[in-house]
């Protein structure tokens, strides 16, 4: 059994767990159920940001422990001060440490987007981000139909939430729909774990069409954004380079500081 069937499997005994302890007309009645979400497309092509989301991730399957006692006020209020455009936040609690707690403490302290990153394969799952505060979710292509993407999508955009769609090879790129303007491509294989940076290259023609592009996994430095910016790429999703440090906050605005550095030198 390869690492994402275990995830996903995992997901669907916790999804049930969920349903038990908060049936929808629970979460309906909370106070972020109502509230206007912000749009994390408008700030990833803000012009004052750097298109840079910053993730808060304690763990993963690849790397194991990776931060697990950070201060999740402190990261992300720094992650926001430093200049990223968006803060993504695992909620996956059996391979990734998060919790549904870990993006409301983000909330309370942010105006900027939040991104639930997690693995959604349920409806409940989109209406449970609404409830404790996300403005957009991940659907990842891998684990959906074609016509799971489009009603997912759907019921986000019903909820005011916006939906990056993840892909990571060209077989899924036919699950991408009219409904989905934010498309990322993950570096990584979600089914053996393994790195390619050059996915984001090979992949970018296929999502021209997209209003929105992000790469996703093993940017490690700002000059890879500089390349990523002249394939097309809007949107960065960096998290294990900076949560890998006991201040991830100021890896942050450090790699920003490098980053702007390098672009003033082209203006």
């Amino acid at each position: 059994m390869n690492t994402l069937t275990k995830i996903v499997s995992a997901k669907k005994k916790h999804v049930l767990e969920q349903k038990e302890l908060y049936p929808i007309k629970l979460l309906e009645k909370s106070i972020y159920y109502e509230t206007p979400t912000v749009s994390l497309k408008q700030y990833i092509l803000r012009k004052d940001k750097t298109g840079i989301i910053a993730e808060i991730k304690k763990q993963s399957p690849s790397k194991g422990i990776i931060n697990k006692y950070c201060d999740i006020q402190k990261t992300s209020i720094g992650y926001m001060q430093a200049g990223a455009s968006a803060i993504s936040v695992l909620t996956d609690r059996d391979f990734f440490g998060g919790s549904n707690s870990d993006l409301t403490n983000v909330r309370k302290h942010n105006f900027c987007p939040i991104l639930r990153k997690d693995f959604i394969i349920d409806e409940y799952q989109i209406i449970e981000a609404k409830s404790i505060g996300a403005d957009a979710i991940l659907l990842i292509a891998a684990i959906l139909s074609a016509e799971q993407v489009k009603q997912f999508s759907k019921l986000a955009h019903q909820l005011g939430l916006e939906v990056l769609l993840e892909i990571h090879s060209v077989d899924e790129t036919d699950k991408i729909s009219e409904c989905n303007n934010i498309i990322g491509v993950n570096n990584r294989n979600l089914f053996n774990l393994e790195m390619n940076l050059k996915n984001a290259y090979l992949l970018q023609s296929y999502i021209s069409g997209a209003e929105v592009k992000v790469a996703e996994s093993g940017i490690e430095n700002p000059e890879a954004i500089i390349e990523l910016k002249s394939l097309g790429y809007n949107g960065f999703l960096i998290g294990s380079h900076f949560m890998k440090h006991s201040r991830p906050h100021l890896a942050c605005k450090d790699f920003i500081n490098k980053l702007n550095s390098i672009k003033n030198q082209y203006v």
